[in-house]
């Protein structure tokens, strides 16, 4: 079976997936990694720049609606949680093509030449490459639970 040649994602930095209330929840591991990037420990990270909200903690917005450490950029993208990590390799754009169609109208870094299948095939690849994928649990964000390669 010969690989597809389009390349259904690249980001272009243009922030998108950065504006919104409530998208970037925080597993232990992500809070971890901002706090070490950051030089904070567990309880400042999450007293500055975190919401306990639905039993999970999530980054806060700024004023602009923008997440906390988006300025023209993420400003902490090193350490930067898997969910950003993962975008637009989400659960519902990988399973379902209307949401796939949906974060393409959004998001200039999806190739809309490539179909869903090659879509979903290449953000499979990339989870699995970069250790993001879980198994669904408490402190698993939904967006990137039960997507290992086999899941339809």
């Amino acid at each position: 079976m010969e690989m597809s040649s389009v390349i259904a994602f690249a980001c272009q930095r243009c922030g998108h997936c950065c504006e919104g209330v409530g998208g970037i929840v925080l597993s232990a591991y992500d809070i971890e990694r901002l706090g070490d990037h950051l030089g904070l420990d567990r309880e400042t990270l999450l007293t500055r720049f975190a919401e306990y909200v639905g039993g999970r903690q999530r980054l806060i917005t700024g004023p602009d609606d923008y997440c906390i450490f988006y300025k023209q950029g993420c400003t902490v993208h090193p350490g930067r949680p898997d969910v950003c990590r993962a975008w637009p390799y989400f659960r519902g754009n990988i399973i379902d093509a209307d949401s796939h169609a949906m974060a393409a109208e959004d998001c200039p870094g999806i190739n809309r030449q490539a179909s869903h299948a090659e879509f979903a095939r290449q953000g499979r690849a990339y989870l699995v490459e970069r250790g993001l994928t879980r198994p669904r649990g408490e402190d698993v964000p939904e967006a990137l639970a039960d997507l290992d390669p086999g899941t339809a």
